[in-house]
Parts: structure tokens; sequence; C-alpha cells
């Protein structure tokens, strides 16, 4: 009696962990659904997060759980994980969460729980244990989704400059600090839809492992969605103004027209990898939109040695967060 009780508490903190890092997903990721929308002055810092955490949270009603399944079930075997492997891959993901929000780098939330997932697991099983179709396709997207944000972004750019080409400045300035809250709007719903998601499938795959859901149940239990996106709004509220600087300032000077393109082709981004249930990172497809939109006014708007400062830290995310929740793997076999 008193082992299952220990054995239920330890699912417990481990929930208790798992939403702890969503709502750092949330603030750490807050940067990408508002920088934009802050530095063009369409809204004002306050504003811009609890707008965020609106679209956040609602997402719940508008996506399937596909990205849920695939971190769920299509990462690892499940008969691999035990609460040793969360325990590994929560640590890691989280400790990579806060270096790169302490040095306000911009990275991956979403890449950092994978590359716990995988180092956890291999120091357990080895590479075996993995799933190579899900690994791959997730490692893939940390290519595609910023690229695509880049053709999207600059493609909504030269597209809204040639509708707009005899509009006045002012008059087109007015329309898109309007419109750019639909856009704003958009890309908010789909980070809740896609990094919420990310976090409801680590928790699955621990109730699945300790026995508390079926390995065969089409979905997890529905507290577990609604804690995490709730989790993950509360998270955007409290925001990231480290890294707000970062995306809407330092990359590249926008204006609510650009800030719109940006917005609108990484909202495209994300839809469409929701949709297909790849777990993207939304830092990653915003960087990619704001490079490709300050990239069509001429290529020294960007700071492409912050841009490139960037880049290095998603290419060290998942092996950094993989390495560090491999020893957390191994203290967890010596903790209980």
């Amino acid at each position: 009696m008193e082992t299952a009780q220990a054995a239920l508490w330890v699912v417990i903190l481990l929930v208790a962990l798992a939403l702890l890092f969503d709502f750092m997903n949330g603030f750490h990721d807050a940067a990408n659904s508002i920088a934009t929308v802050v530095s063009t002055g369409v809204l004002k810092p306050a504003q811009a997060v609890l707008f965020a955490a609106f679209f956040n949270f609602i997402a719940i009603f508008v996506f399937h759980l596909s990205v849920a399944a695939t971190v769920g079930k299509g990462i690892v075997e499940p008969g691999v994980v035990d609460t040793h492997v969360v325990f590994g891959a929560l640590v890691g993901a989280i400790t990579w969460n806060v270096i790169t929000w302490y040095y306000g780098i911009p990275s991956s939330s979403s890449h950092a729980l994978i590359g716990g997932i995988v180092g956890a697991v291999i120091a357990k099983a080895g590479v075996g244990a993995l799933i190579s179709k899900g690994i791959l396709k997730t490692v893939a997207f940390i290519f595609v989704s910023p690229l695509l944000g880049f053709l999207l972004g600059s493609l909504m750019m030269v597209a809204v400059a040639w509708i707009c080409r005899r509009s006045r400045p002012g008059k087109v300035d007015k329309w898109f600090r309007r419109l750019q809250l639909v856009s704003a709007g958009a890309y908010s719903l789909g980070h809740g839809g896609n990094d919420a998601q990310k976090t409801i499938g680590i928790i699955w795959l621990l109730l699945i492992a300790t026995g508390y859901t079926a390995a065969s149940d089409a979905a997890p239990p529905t507290w577990t969605i609604v804690s995490c996106y709730v989790a993950i709004g509360l998270g955007t509220m409290f925001g990231g103004w480290r890294i707000v600087k970062t995306m809407g300032q330092k990359i590249t000077k926008l204006k609510p027209v650009g800030g719109f393109c940006a917005e609108t082709g990484g909202a495209i981004t994300l839809f469409l990898a929701t949709t297909l249930g790849i777990p993207v990172s939304t830092t990653h497809t915003i960087t990619g939109a704001i490079v490709g939109v300050g990239s069509t006014q001429r290529a020294s708007a960007v700071r492409w040695g912050v841009a490139g400062n960037i880049v290095w830290a998603w290419v060290l995310t998942i092996p950094a967060s993989g390495f560090v929740a491999a020893i957390a793997y191994w203290l967890s076999l010596q903790l209980y």
C-alpha cells in the first residue's frame, strides 16, 4: 500500500513538473506571439500578453490533439518510458529553457522537450528505443518551419507592397495597425495549439507508462488537456521581456505592415504543422518570418549576426537538453 502511494506521489510531482515546463514554455515563448505587435506599437506590453494568453487558451477548441499524439506515442517506444525517463526529459528541457531565457536567446522550448525525451531514453535503452519516423519528422521541421516562415513572410510583404503601391503611407500604416491585431491573434492561436499539446503529450506518455491510462486510448484524460492550456496561457500572461527585445527590435526594425506579414506567415506555418501533428518551434517559425520580411527591404535591414546567434542556439538545443536529461535520468535512479 505504501509503495503504491509513493508511486502515485511520484506521478503527481512529475505532472506538476510538466505543468511548470508548460508555464515556462508560455513565459519563454510569449515573445514569439507578441514581440512584433509590441515593437510596432500596436499594443502596449500589458495589453499584448493578455491578448496572446486569451488566444493561447481558446486554441483548445480549435485544434485536434495530433501533436500530443506524436509526442505521447510517436517519438519513443511507450514500453521503454518510466518515471525516471520523464523526470530526465523535463529537467533537461527546463534547464535549457532557463539558460536561454536568462541570456535572452529565443531558443525552442519544443525541441528542448524533444531533446530531453531523446536524451533520457538513450541513457536508459539506447538509440533503438527511438521511433525514427517521429524523430526525423520533428528534426526535419527544425529547418522547414523557419524556411517556410521566411518564404511566406517575404511573399506576404511583396504582395502587400504591390497591392498598396498607390496608397499613402499614413493610410497603409493605419490599416495595418488594425490588421496586425488579427495576425497576432492568429499567431497566438497557433502557438497555443502547437505548444500546449507538447506538454499534453509528455503527461500522456507518463500516464501510459504508469498504467493510469491505456496506450490504446484515443486521447488523454480531459483534465490533462485543460490544465496544459491553462498553464501555457498563464505563462504567456507573465511574458518574457528579455526575448521580446531580441525578437521585436534586434533582428530587424518592423512597422505594422511588416509585423502583419511576419505574423501571418508564421501563423500559416503553425496551423499547417499542428494539423499534420508535427511539434514545431514557434521561435524558429516567427524568426524565419521576421527575417523574410526584413530581407524584402534590403539585405542590410536584417542584423544577420543576431540571426546567426539564434541559429546556433537552435542547433545546440536538442543535444544540450538531451545531455542534461541523460544526467538527470541517472540522478533520478539514485534518488528514488
